[in-house]
């Protein structure tokens, strides 16, 4: 981990700058994770997460578990803490993601299905529906962040595009896709797609000022 370790030391210097920044709490989901942040992960804990559900964290993610924390201040609403990660519904553990099965897409994923055709019974768009949201499309996923509205940020964690973050916007019917939401329009692996929401909302803040 030490290759990452000067990105490390701006990034938490970068956090230190965010919190100053902002004493009221004002950037978009700072009331939800104030500035905190959980506890740093052991390396014990990352091999015993990732033996249980079969999978192997990117190292970049790693890193920053082991040396940041494991969860708290980050994009959006947060950051989620890796073990709340695996479900496939946000805020209901009750349903398990396919996370140890491999990510199946390399290109953005949706199905060209007119969601508002009412020629169609209420059983057939119950099936479609259950069809759209399986697990197996987003098998290899592991939540990091709740943009609102149902949308949720992931990281790839099998399979293929493994280490890069994706978006799942099945809840507004658009599907999976790689996360281009903070102006990036080359796909982005942890470290750095943290790193750049550090920069835009500290440009954020002084602009207001």
């Amino acid at each position: 981990m030490e290759m990452y370790k000067s990105q490390l030391e701006r990034i938490q210097g970068k956090l230190n700058k965010l919190q100053t920044l902002d004493p009221e709490q004002n950037l978009f989901g700072a009331e939800n994770h104030q500035y905190d942040m959980a506890p740093v992960w052991t390396l014990d804990e990352i091999k015993a997460f990732e033996q249980k559900w079969n999978i192997e964290l990117p190292e970049a993610y790693q890193a920053f578990l082991l040396g940041i924390g494991s969860g708290g201040t980050g994009p959006y609403y947060g950051l989620e803490k890796p073990e709340n990660g695996i479900y496939l519904v946000m805020d209901y553990e009750d349903e398990l993601n396919a996370i140890s099965e491999p990510f199946p897409h390399v290109e953005s994923w949706n199905w060209d299905v007119d969601w508002y055709d009412d020629s169609k019974e209420e059983e057939e768009w119950a099936a479609l529906e259950h069809e759209y949201y399986d697990p197996k499309w987003s098998a290899g996923m592991l939540r990091i962040s709740d943009f609102g509205c149902g949308v949720s940020l992931n990281l790839i964690v099998k399979g293929l595009s493994y280490g890069e973050i994706w978006t799942d916007d099945r809840a507004n019917s658009n599907g999976i896709y790689p996360d281009h939401d903070m102006g990036n329009t080359e796909r982005l692996g942890f470290l750095d797609w943290y790193e750049l929401w550090l920069d835009r909302s500290i440009n954020d803040l002084n602009e207001e000022d």
